[in-house]
This record gives structure tokens, sequence and C-alpha cells, in this order.
């Protein structure tokens, strides 16, 4: 395994409109800053222009919120719309304190909001959405440049989730391809001879947050690579970083 790896941003994509290819435009803006994707690159993509490119944009203006919504929002000063919008993508309510919803979304993610977020969607009375099925969002992408490249790359979409232990927050993966999310060192031994029996690292987790290092927040770089890391090939989805809930000691 290599010991040095590299990292930069894809910049000049355009706005991403509902129904665009982000495997024709990730590609096009690549080769025009003169970073043409390799083999074995790792290719994370921030949830938001995933799911713009996929229609995961509601109009506030459009949602009726139901009594709930309008009880909730009426306690901590939100929209009542933007709370319905959260409450119909909550599989459950974890936990809500101080205006703060944290939710269980149908994916499996335990996050602020069941995802749904209003900073850079589409305009004032916007809110963005996950993406349906991500792991499909990212094998589209994947299969669209090995198709046209002639090249195997690994795809992490990636999102900003809260730490409940931790301030601030990081990037974390919420959908992958062309690589196994967990590197299981289990079974094998350390420099001491010593068996690992718990060790697994979620390294789809670390590549997103190595990812957002060059994308920033507000410097509007949605999409990163990283290259020279000998990740694990594998067909594991996402839901291998969800703990069952037999395992979960917080609940």
């Amino acid at each position: 395994m290599s010991n040095t790896i590299e990292i930069f941003g894809i910049r000049d994509l355009p706005e991403i409109q509902s129904g665009d290819d982000l495997g024709v435009l990730i590609c096009e803006a690549a080769s025009q800053q003169g970073t043409t994707l390799v083999d074995s690159d790792v290719i994370v993509i921030t949830q938001k222009i995933v799911s713009k490119a996929e229609g995961r944009i509601i109009d506030l203006s459009n949602i009726t919120p139901s009594p709930l919504a309008v009880q909730i929002a009426s306690e901590h000063e939100r929209d009542p719309r933007h709370t319905e919008v959260v409450l119909q993508e909550s599989k459950r309510i974890v936990r809500m304190k101080r205006g703060v919803i944290i939710a269980e979304t149908k994916h499996g993610f335990i996050c602020a909001n069941a995802g749904v977020d209003a900073s850079n969607a589409s305009g004032e009375g916007t809110v963005c959405l996950l993406p349906l099925h991500p792991d499909t969002s990212a094998d589209r992408i994947k299969t669209f440049i090995r198709n046209t490249l002639g090249i195997q790359v690994a795809i992490v979409i990636s999102d900003t989730f809260g730490r409940p232990w931790r301030e601030g927050a990081i990037n974390v993966a919420i959908g992958v391809a062309g690589i196994n999310p967990l590197a299981d060192y289990r079974g094998e031994q350390d420099s001491h001879g010593l068996e690992l029996r718990t060790t697994a690292i979620a390294i789809a987790d670390e590549l997103a947050s190595a990812g957002e290092l060059v994308m920033g927040k507000l410097d509007r770089v949605p999409v990163a690579v990283i290259r020279g890391y000998a990740y694990p090939d594998g067909k594991d989805g996402i839901n291998s970083l969800i703990r069952p809930t037999e395992k979960d000691l917080f609940q």
C-alpha cells in the first residue's frame, strides 16, 4: 500500500439541474482542468448534486403541513412546511430537543432533520432530500465512467452529519460503488501477535471526510478525487456501515 495519496477537487461544474448526467459532467470537468480520471481513483461526490440531478428538490409552497408538523414548528420557530417534509422523510423520530429533530431516515441513517436541507438547494423556499437509493446513484456514475474511459473507479457519495459526542460536523458516506465501505481486520494479528477481534475501519467515511478538505462548504467544489489509495474492491453497499438494532447500545 502506498503511503502517499493525492486529493484534489473537480471545479467548474455547472449548476446541476434535474436530469443532468453527473458522469458526463464530472468526466468533462476533470478533463478540462487537466486532471483526467485514472484507474483506481476514488471519486467523492456531494449528496447535494446527486439529489439535484435526480430531482430530489421540494418546493415548500406545495407542502401542506400536518397538525403535528405545525405543533413542532410552533414550539421552536421553524417553518412547519419544512418540518412536514422532515416527518415524511423519517422512518422514526429518534429525539427532539431544543428545536433539533434527530431522525432515522428510510435508508437507516440517523441524522438531523432526516437529511432534509435548505442550504444550497435551489433557492429560497426549497429544500433538498437525500437520494432515494444512494448506492444505485453511485453505481450509475461508476458504470458510466467505466464504459466511457475504460477504467475502474470507486464512488463515494458524501453528506455532512453531526456527531452526538463531539463538536463539529464531518462528511460521511451515504452511498458507495466499487469499494467495500469497511476494512475488516478481525482475525488478523497486530504487531505484537495479538488477534484483532473487533477492529473494522469505516474507510468510506474516512474517504468522504478526506474529500471534504478540498471541497469546502462555500467553495462550490462538489467533487473530489482521491488518488493513490489502495482500497478494498467489493460490492458491499452502504448498509454494511449501518449498525443493526440488536448491536446498538444507545437505543
